[in-house]
């Protein structure tokens, strides 16, 4: 844990995206659903048709807002009438009691709309859906399921391959009365059922011991009916049962009550108690008091019940990456600010993200994370594109503003409104090329400055590293400065290519450098343009057809026509010879 991250720039939102990666239902899953879907479908007397399913759900949910009112009315109507021959069929013909009967005709709406699909349009609902069933078992699992509140999708893996009448599955019935009598909500078993579905598979009397185990525990009747919901392994494993236990003790050591917990659990989630368990393990480590334990965990509950205390692993694992103390994550923790954790990685990992996209440097982040530590979690920033664009500032100007006081990302989050920054006379482009020109010898305000001003490309600073480059090539001041006078374009060129032209010119051409000083337009001309006529000058030389001594300007600046003309048409062969080394070169 005592690891610090140092990655380089760009890894930065790389680190991120790891860190608050999320696991995606695999292929795998889907292809099992699907085909667990299509299986009950081929098994069931009921449906002659797989694709009629999506339709005739969509005849109930869809067009109730598209026919008018005496229709809508007459489409309820038709549905209530459908559920009373449901549930007579489901109590008088399969013998099913008539609370469970009456809860399953009431809430199964797919399975109804699949019903009134094979009906028709015929005038006499009831009959025609008593009829219908006369003839037609149904597998009775399917409107059970979805009247605990499963989606098809998600019951259609637990429907049995070789029953259809729940009355053949009489440990499945038992186990759901011992619920129902319990006082847990009917819709809310399907829960249960997805997560511990062995509960339901226990001999008589079993689970109603596992749900008296739970009150000698200290928890009463309906703290014991929302902890099942809530985390329903506990029905089925003693290791569960176990970490559960050891999270209650330890909630006790820092003055809790049994059912405190308990109270803030929501049945819509799940919840790890080994992962919550680890989570008090690891603040206990990091030194907090029992007192300090017990002030952080009654202010901020969701530390160890949101993602079941991983979420605050991931804040730790992330502030000890970017190089802090335990030290400084225990008072982070301790001072933490009220918004749910989740809320404040999703806003952390934001904020980061943000400063991997204006290229702010780990070492930078590092420290204004370690001088704001909850900066960044409370700040909800507006996207990065915006900002630059709205502050009309550059990347580099940003990461300083950042730096220098971090609490200026409180201006960027959402909903607030943002001016452009004044614009400092340093990073005025005409202002940096004006002080340049100053300083290499031009008179501020003059013609001669105004036309250089026009020709000159680039920042003030670009310009200074071009003319140093020409310095150091070996000539000396005074010198640039006339051929920056005499042919101002040069510095519109970057030192690299100032470099290798400089470098083909004394080294491969053999002319000494002070040849610029003379024709400085030499730096202009395209390195292909170069190449192409000496090499015919070369040729005509050895050939004895030219003058050795012809100056740069006569090779490199006379126009196209004029230089064969004058030069290549020298030799009979030379115009050829010219095409050959020209497509040569250029291919090159």
């Amino acid at each position: 844990m005592a690891h610090t991250w140092r990655p380089g720039r760009k890894s930065i939102l790389g680190f991120v995206y790891s860190l608050f990666s999320e696991s995606k239902s695999s292929e795998a899953a889907l292809l099992y659903q699907t085909a667990g879907t299509l299986r009950f479908a081929e098994n069931s007397h009921l449906y002659a048709a797989r694709h009629s399913f999506s339709i005739r759900v969509s005849c109930l949910k869809v067009s109730e807002g598209l026919l008018s009112e005496d229709k809508r009315r007459s489409r309820r109507a038709a549905v209530k009438e459908a559920q009373a021959a449901l549930l007579d069929y489901l109590h008088s013909t399969r013998s099913l009691q008539f609370t469970d009967a009456e809860h399953m005709s009431k809430h199964s709406p797919n399975f109804l709309a699949k019903l009134l699909g094979r009906i028709g349009n015929e005038e006499d609902i009831g009959r025609s859906v008593t009829r219908f069933l006369r003839y037609h078992p149904i597998n009775e699992f399917e409107p059970f399921f979805e009247s605990l509140g499963l989606k098809p999708s998600e019951y259609a893996p637990f429907l049995p391959r070789e029953l259809m009448f729940l009355t053949d599955d009489e440990l499945l019935l038992e186990n759901y009365h011992i619920l129902c009598n319990y006082g847990i909500a009917r819709s809310k078993i399907g829960k249960i059922y997805k997560e511990a579905t062995e509960a339901f598979h226990y001999d008589y009397g079993v689970l109603a011991s596992k749900l008296r185990a739970l009150e000698i525990l200290g928890l009463n009747k309906t703290t014991v009916s929302k902890l099942a919901t809530a985390s329903p392994r506990l029905l089925i494993g003693n290791i569960v049962l176990d970490d559960f236990v050891n999270v209650l003790e330890k909630l006790k050591n820092f003055g809790f009550q049994s059912d405190w917990i308990c109270g803030l659990l929501s049945e819509r989630n799940s919840y790890n108690w080994s992962r919550i368990l680890d989570l008090i393990h690891l603040l206990s480590g990091m030194g907090y008091s029992f007192e300090e334990l017990r002030v952080m965990i009654t202010k901020h509950p969701d530390f160890l019940l949101e993602g079941s205390g991983k979420i605050v692993n991931l804040l730790v694992g992330l502030y000890l990456k970017l190089g802090n103390e335990i030290g400084l994550i225990k008072r982070f923790l301790l001072q933490f600010p009220a918004v749910q954790c989740g809320s404040f990685l999703r806003t952390l990992r934001r904020g980061l993200i943000f400063f991997s996209e204006i290229e702010m440097v780990p070492e930078d982040v590092g420290e204004v994370m370690q001088a704001h530590p909850h900066i960044l979690g409370i700040c909800p920033l507006k996207k990065t594109t915006s900002i630059l664009s709205i502050l009309n500032v550059g990347k580099k100007r940003l990461c300083g503003i950042i730096k220098h006081d971090p609490e200026q990302l409180k201006f960027f989050i959402l909903g607030t409104r943002l001016t452009p920054l004044p614009t400092l006379e340093k990073d005025n482009p005409l202002m940096q090329k004006m002080e340049f020109l100053v300083s290499i010898g031009f008179v501020e305000n003059s013609d001669e400055m105004k036309r250089a001003l026009k020709r000159f490309r680039g920042r003030g600073a670009e310009l200074q590293e071009r003319f140093a480059c020409l310095v150091e090539s070996g000539l000396n001041r005074e010198d640039v400065f006339k051929i920056v006078k005499q042919a101002p374009q040069i510095l519109n060129q970057s030192s690299e290519v100032i470099k290798k032209k400089i470098s083909f010119l004394v080294n491969n051409l053999g002319y000494p450098i002070e040849s610029l000083v003379s024709f400085p337009s030499y730096v202009s001309f395209t390195t292909e343009r170069v190449k192409s006529r000496f090499a015919i000058y070369t040729w005509l030389k050895e050939r004895g057809a030219v003058s050795p001594t012809l100056a740069l300007s006569t090779i490199l600046a006379t126009s196209e026509m004029i230089f064969v003309k004058q030069i290549v048409e020298l030799h009979p062969e030379g115009p050829k010879v010219w095409e050959n080394y020209k497509k040569k070169i250029s291919s090159d």
